[in-house]
């Protein structure tokens, strides 16, 4: 069996396999252009055709340095475009609001039961659209409007939905936010400690979007505990690492834990909630019909397949190798005079501090863009600059080491981003740079044909 081979695909290809003698004519159809399958995008939206080939190009061209994002497998990327998309499945499997659901509760299942399976979890909810909406159905659940929650700042690497003003977690509850030691620049726990004894939140939320080194659960949760609040754990960044056993488990230690299903975990774009089973019926009854009506089943059905390739032992070497890439770049960017905000990184990530460089998070994306290195500008702690410019950019391993790339690329990697960044106004130094990156990205594709099948 191949690393994509999986009887979900099976079932999706036995679906979408009947013998001619059953198929309707195409003279019968009243769109018979629409539904010939000889027919490519190509032919029919030329305009939509060449948005998705360059950006196909720009994937394979580019080395892809956002931490939260990565690149499916095929697999994953077949069972979103398969028939599942056709169907209405409002309700949850064996108690649906619409016939015919027999098919889709099979995949709903086999997603249900393998992340609970893949982080040990009683209980899990495969629905959400978004970790976003998965942070929503939690709060919404478990707490009243004006109820307060303590959660990390923003401006220290926390997430919008994580208490910020212009987020509804800042608007519907009474935030109140921890952030970072000033000089290790890691998690003030002594902070959150001393805040949650003030405060006494309803709930303390924990998990960043860009925040590098390992967070310590069970300490946050001791402190959750003295003060009679949840603890609801954000590992969206982490979840990849944590089903590879290469980033501490918060299932088992926090009340609730939410994630997306892409970025280190590399399935479809989507959201997850793991809790206890004695929160089954608040979790699922806030997804639906709570804060959501259909469920996107497929990609449900891609989340099912993404959880079983992240189960297998190639998953953890690939983590493994992650972390390896993110501390090779880390260490070299070092050595090239640049500053890592909290010195380094236990994880897939880490934050480029660019003041010293005298150069904008935001004039850095655009000029590290044109070398063929896509990153995001990204505030570091206490960041002087708008949150629109900042003064700093986050790097992330996942996808780079996706297509293949060890530590030796990731050290060429972050010495070419250095060059650019050294000279950010030398149309040849970044010429240069554009055409190694390319040549480098083209000895390790990423998919290597047109897997849209346009």
């Amino acid at each position: 069996m191949s690393h994509f081979d999986d009887p979900l695909l099976d079932f999706l290809h036995g679906l979408q396999r009947l013998p001619k003698s059953q198929r309707t004519s195409e003279s019968t159809r009243l769109e018979p252009a629409v539904f010939d399958p000889s027919l490519r995008i190509a032919d029919t939206d030329p305009e939509l055709w060449t948005a998705m080939q360059h950006e196909l190009q720009r994937q394979e061209d580019h080395v892809e340095l956002i931490a939260s994002e990565n690149y499916v497998s095929p697999g994953v990327m077949r069972v979103q475009g398969s028939v599942l998309t056709n169907k209405y499945a409002e309700g949850y499997p064996g108690k649906r609001y619409y016939g015919g659901c027999e098919h889709v509760d099979v995949a709903e299942q086999l997603a249900i039961d393998r992340a609970k399976a893949l982080f040990g979890a009683e209980y899990a909810n495969v629905q959400p659209h978004s970790g976003s909406q998965a942070n929503a159905a939690v709060y919404m659940a478990m707490l009243q409007p004006g109820d307060t929650i303590l959660g990390m700042s923003l401006a220290h690497g926390g997430h919008l939905t994580h208490g910020a003003s212009v987020s509804f977690s800042g608007k519907l509850y009474k935030a109140v936010s921890y952030g970072l030691e000033p000089e290790t620049e890691t998690i003030d726990y002594a902070q959150v400690a001393e805040l949650a004894a003030t405060h006494k939140p309803k709930m303390i939320v924990a998990g960043a979007s860009a925040y590098s080194m390992v967070i310590d659960w069970q300490r946050l949760r001791d402190i959750a505990d003295r003060n009679g609040a949840y603890l609801l754990v954000d590992m969206a960044h982490y979840a990849g690492l944590i089903a590879a056993g290469e980033y501490p488990n918060p299932v088992g230690i926090a009340h609730f834990v939410t994630s997306t299903t892409h970025k280190t975990l590399r399935g479809p774009r989507g959201g997850l909630i793991l809790s206890n089973a004695e929160f089954e019926k608040p979790l699922n009854s806030m997804i639906f019909p709570g804060i959501q009506g259909g469920p996107l089943m497929h990609v449900i059905a891609a989340k099912a397949l993404a959880f079983k390739e992240a189960a297998s032992p190639a998953f953890k070497t690939y983590q493994q190798q992650v972390k390896s890439n993110a501390k090779a770049m880390a260490r070299t960017l070092t050595e090239r005079g640049l500053r890592i905000v909290s010195g380094g990184t236990e994880s897939h990530v880490f934050l480029l501090d660019l003041r010293a460089k005298k150069i904008t998070g935001k004039a850095a994306e655009a000029v590290l863009g044109r070398a063929h290195m896509t990153v995001n500008k990204n505030a570091i702690p206490n960041d002087p600059e708008k949150p629109f410019v900042t003064s700093g950019i986050r790097i992330g391993a996942p996808a780079m080491t996706t297509r293949g790339f060890g530590t030796t690329e990731a050290t060429a990697i972050a010495n070419l981003m250095a060059d650019v960044l050294e000279a950010p106004e030398n149309d040849a130094v970044i010429a240069r740079v554009a055409t190694e990156v390319t040549a480098l990205c083209r000895r390790f594709p990423v998919y290597g044909a047109d897997v849209h099948g346009l």
